[in-house]
């Protein structure tokens, strides 16, 4: 395999999904620019996304939600369910609290909205790609503050020491810092300058704490965290 075969097969195949040309025009002409990304394919709404994303097998797609036949919400949910290895990036307008929560129920893995930054949405992508969250500082706030308000109407539980089966409980003291960062929306490299550690050694403790507490995403283990604090 040449140089550029193999720099071509390490692109990352990206799907667009937007009902409004202008958009995915916009977004494919930004992608284009980037060496280690490549764009399959564009589509117009929900239906046509679910069956180019049946075809292409992306390994991510830049999803909006309100579209017409079939919304992003819906086609988010299909496409995790049969190809578990496309991760799902909602680029959208919405910011209410229920789109968010139904787009991250669904399985998206990032949330960002229309006007973050190309930087923001670049670097999004490769972070999705990778397996981490995203969520802009709106969006995180919404679902921090979510999860605040259900903490509030919950009877307050009675306090009980870890036990063994408790698997946060099962974290050392670098894992836990680790942990509670993650619930605050920090990003490897925030944690690695907060901890004083290497980026590479914080991205090893954030696979063992997902190995260790089963979570699939950034975003589950941000919920584990919000959880213990309710209990703590």
């Amino acid at each position: 395999m040449t140089t550029t075969e193999r720099a071509a097969s390490q692109r990352i195949r990206v799907l667009i999904v937007d009902d409004q040309a202008l958009v995915r025009r916009g977004l494919a002409l930004m992608l284009s620019l980037e060496p280690d990304m490549e764009v399959l394919g564009e589509a117009g709404d929900g239906m046509e996304a679910v069956e180019m994303a049946r075809r292409l097998r992306p390994d991510v797609v830049l999803m909006d939600l309100h579209m017409p036949r079939k919304g992003g919400v819906a086609a988010t949910r299909e496409i995790t369910a049969a190809l578990p290895q496309t991760r799902v990036l909602v680029l959208t307008t919405l910011e209410a609290e229920q789109s968010v929560f139904d787009a991250l129920r669904a399985g998206a893995l990032a949330y960002l909205l229309k006007d973050a930054t190309e930087a923001e949405v670049l670097e999004g992508i490769r972070a999705v790609h990778r397996g981490e969250s995203r969520l802009t500082p709106q969006v995180a706030r919404k679902v921090l503050d979510q999860f605040r308000r259900l903490s509030e109407l919950a009877p307050k539980p009675q306090y009980r020491p870890p036990v063994e089966d408790d698997p946060v409980a099962s974290l050392n003291d670098k894992e836990t810092k680790v942990l509670q960062l993650i619930a605050e929306g920090k990003s490897n490299k925030q944690i690695a300058g907060l901890l004083f550690l290497a980026e590479g050694t914080v991205k090893n403790y954030v696979s063992r704490i997902m190995e260790k507490l089963h979570a699939g995403s950034r975003t589950e283990l941000a919920v584990m965290a919000l959880r213990q604090r309710r209990v703590e």
